[in-house]
């Protein structure tokens, strides 16, 4: 059964049609064409499919679409601006927190939703909040790194309003 859903994306009003028992990871990927949230395990093990959900951080392949009536949904496309890196995805690349980039999309949200939480994190803090997202590629010292450099400017971008605005 065909249900239609309204939602916000990335800062856009947007309403899609899914299947009743479409999780919001295919809905994302496959209706919506926003293919940077990875599929790993689909059992919200692996956290390659994390995006924010009304300000919460959540496996998108344990979501149901039709749960998302009315949700802030935010991926990692919604990070950068235009064709300006948000300080996270810098702060990733300035780390060499990166390799393969399955892990990346799930663990810069999850970094966001972190450091929308608790502008100054420990480095406790960010392995607690990282701890769901497995990187078998890295390690996880240079992402806890990239984390802990691009906080202090996530704290300041965040206390200051954008041109129109907006917070990061």
């Amino acid at each position: 059964m065909k249900k239609r859903v309204q939602s916000v994306v990335n800062g856009q009003a947007l309403e899609f049609e899914c299947e009743t028992s479409d999780t919001l990871l295919q809905v994302l990927r496959q209706n919506l064409q926003l293919t940077g949230t990875k599929l790993g395990c689909g059992t919200g093990d692996c956290g390659a499919c994390s995006v924010i959900l009304d300000g919460e951080l959540v496996c998108a392949c344990l979501v149901l679409a039709v749960e998302c009536e009315r949700a802030d949904i935010r991926t990692v496309e919604g990070l950068a601006t235009g064709t300006t890196l948000h300080l996270l995805q810098q702060a990733f690349l300035d780390n060499a927190a990166l390799q393969c980039g399955i892990c990346t999309p799930g663990l810069l949200m999850a970094s966001k939703a972190l450091l929308d939480k608790y502008p100054d994190p420990d480095e406790t803090q960010v392995r607690y909040w990282i701890a769901g997202n497995l990187c078998r590629c890295t390690g996880y010292d240079k992402i806890v790194r990239a984390i802990m450099d691009a906080a202090p400017k996530y704290a300041l971008a965040q206390a200051l309003p954008t041109e129109t605005g907006d917070r990061s």
